[in-house]
């Protein structure tokens, strides 16, 4: 070893087994302890996270309302959330279940923009007419097109 850098090497070496001695009590229960406390912290963060949604997509509350409910939220976040799952928590299943029928008929509209509106096979034969009138398809086109019509 090099003369003068010894303290690096005892530094370096208290450093090492105060890791060791760490590593060595944080055992299996501690680790399973840290599990659970972080499943909770992150429980909580949805739970608030559910609580600000719902407390501005409700249109039954006033603006006052909803402010006083949000600084109630955050002055006593425990009570805050308590309270309003008590007070509101069959609101909030009302707003869950508009959300989810909002979505799925603004999928189901887009669905059907993207594929075109189903149509009669009545209407499809005018259509089909239409193009014939207008010297679009010829009379073999169709005939085709009507026998894939109306089969």
């Amino acid at each position: 070893m090099f003369p003068g850098h010894d303290w690096q090497f005892r530094v370096r070496n208290q450093y090492l087994r105060e890791f060791i001695l760490l590593a060595n009590e944080f055992g299996t229960g501690q680790v399973l302890w840290s599990m659970i406390w972080f499943f909770f912290f992150f429980i909580w963060i949805w739970i608030l996270i559910t609580v600000f949604a719902d407390i501005f997509r409700s249109h039954d509350l006033g603006g006052m309302a909803k402010a006083l409910w949000v600084i109630g939220v955050i002055i006593l976040p425990y009570l805050g959330v308590f309270v309003y799952l008590i007070a509101r928590g069959h609101k909030m299943h009302e707003h869950a279940i508009e959300a989810a029928q909002a979505q799925n008929a603004a999928a189901t509209d887009y669905i059907r923009s993207a594929v075109g509106t189903a149509s009669s096979p009545a209407d499809e034969l005018h259509r089909l007419a239409d193009l014939k009138d207008r010297g679009v398809i010829d009379d073999a086109e169709f005939q085709i097109m009507k026998a894939k019509v109306i089969n």
